[in-house]
Order: C-alpha cells, then structure tokens, then sequence
C-alpha cells in the first residue's frame, strides 16, 4: 500500500523526502521548482547528489513531479507551443537527473481550435519530446476536470493520443479522482466503479496506469470544476473511494492525495484517512 501527498520544496528540494515521511508517506509528488514561473535555477551538482542520497534512505519509493503550471501542449500558439515542448524536455531531464520515477502532466488546451488539433497538437509535442529521450522517468498524462468538450476530460481523448503514439515504455496514464467527478464520472456505487475502471482498461489499458490522485471533490458530478476537497468530506464520499479501490490493480499503484491544509485536516490526517479505508478499518459500507 503506497500512499502519499503533494509535498512542498521549500528552502531545499531535499527537505521534501523528510517532510514526506513526517507526514507518514511512503510515497509523494513535487514540483521540482516554482510552478508558476518560466524561469527556473538550475540543480546543483550537490542538491542532486543529497537528494538522492536522502532518497534511498528514506526508503520512499516511488517519487513523482508535476509539470509546472504554464506549459500547454496542445495550444495553437506555436511560440507557447514550442515553448511548453522544451520545457518539458528540461523536466524530465530534472526528474531523471534527480531519480524521479514518473513526472505528470496535462494535455493543455486548444482554446477555439477543438479537439482534433488539440489531439493532433500534444501528440506531435509528445513525438518530439519523447522520441530521442533515454532518461528513466515515465511520463504520465494525467486527465483534466472540465465539459465534455475540454482537452483530456475524457478517456477517449487518452484512447486518441496512446494510439497516435509509440512510446510504450515512455509513456503512462494518471487517473485523478476528483478531475473525473467533475468530468461526469461516478463511482459512489460499486456497479459504476466497476464500470468505469474497465473503461480505462478498454481505453487506456490499466497497465499503462502508474499513478492515482486521490482527491474528493468540492462540487457536484459533472460540474466541470476542479476544487479538491478532504478525502471523505467531499462528494464522492469515503463509498466513492471504497468501491474504486475494490480494484486489485488501483490498490497497488501510489495513491497521492492533492488535497486541502485547513483547520479541518492537514496532510497527514488524509494519508492515515485513506489508510483506513484500504484496510477496512472504514467501512463505509456499513454507515
């Protein structure tokens, strides 16, 4: 059972291994720099060499980065495009400079163009990142909250880029939760968890599925809004959790959870939550 959080890099990247296991993770996400900014400090030679070093006695494993926030891999702005392209080829450079298994990220967005250029956009990204890149680190695609009609909302859409594609060992899928809900997913009962973790597989196949992010979901099935809420206190529900997790295959992957720090839970409130409920020491089946 591996389960972690989004943890912060404040003052040292290294520091993220210990706040990691202070908060009872046995796995964890970052950001490998500011997300918000373009510009970025280059890793030392000794930043690298002590995180990796904290790493392998932490006996945390696996670790995952998230793509900054800026890049967009299927937008229609060819400077933005080209741009969102060598970002993430220097990202993924950092993350196996680093010993990062997997670093995620969105497909983007068109704007006006549609989803057939935006499809054709990030596969052709994806082709020029991936294609002379020998570093370890996996990419996953990660889906998006939104309407139908928004890039990466639905699993079709990832159907779309793993066929147009041929980077089997490259390449993954992570499935979020709560950006699912808002996509119109529901998994509050068990027939329709089971429903829609064989549409994965059928779609994306569930041995290209790396990661989960376990987050509830401040706003209503369908809504198209990304607000994550305390594992539980949302509306998918500790049930929606409990049925998903049903699957074998889900239970095993690391399970980060990007939720809330507030006067009702911290980060490692979460953790020992979701802990609960793969055990069973939850059961929300007899509430």
């Amino acid at each position: 059972m591996k389960v972690g959080v989004h943890v912060s890099i404040a003052k040292s990247i290294s520091l993220s291994i210990k706040r990691a296991k202070k908060l009872g993770c046995n796995t964890f996400q970052i950001f490998t720099r500011n997300p918000r900014r373009w510009d970025y400090k280059e890793l030392l030679p000794e930043e690298i060499d002590l995180f990796k070093q904290e790493l392998a006695n932490s006996g945390i494993k696996p670790v995952m980065a998230h793509m900054p926030y800026l890049p967009n891999l299927a937008s229609p702005k060819d400077t933005l495009w080209d741009r969102s392209m060598q970002r993430l080829k220097i990202e993924l450079q950092r993350c196996n400079k680093l010993g990062i298994d997997y670093l995620i990220t969105h497909l983007g967005s068109p704007k006006s163009k549609g989803k057939e250029f935006g499809i054709n956009r990030v596969t052709l990204a994806l082709s020029n990142v991936l294609e002379k890149y020998q570093g370890k680190t996996t990419l996953l695609l990660e889906n998006s909250a939104g309407k139908q009609d928004k890039l990466g909302a639905r699993l079709e859409d990832f159907e779309e880029v793993f066929s147009k594609t041929s980077f089997e060992n490259k390449l993954g899928f992570c499935f979020d939760t709560c950006h699912a809900f808002a996509s119109g997913y529901d998994f509050r009962t068990r027939e329709k968890a089971e429903k829609i973790i064989k549409l994965i597989d059928k779609k994306i196949s569930l041995k290209k599925c790396y990661v989960v992010h376990c987050n509830d979901s401040k706003y209503p099935l369908g809504e198209g809004r990304d607000r994550h809420e305390h594992i539980g206190l949302g509306l998918i529900g500790d049930i929606g959790f409990s049925n998903l997790f049903r699957s074998e295959k889900l239970r095993k992957l690391p399970l980060i959870c990007e939720t809330p720090v507030d006067e009702r839970r911290g980060d490692s409130e979460n953790v020992l939550h979701l802990k609960k409920l793969l055990t069973g020491i939850i059961n929300p089946a007899s509430f």
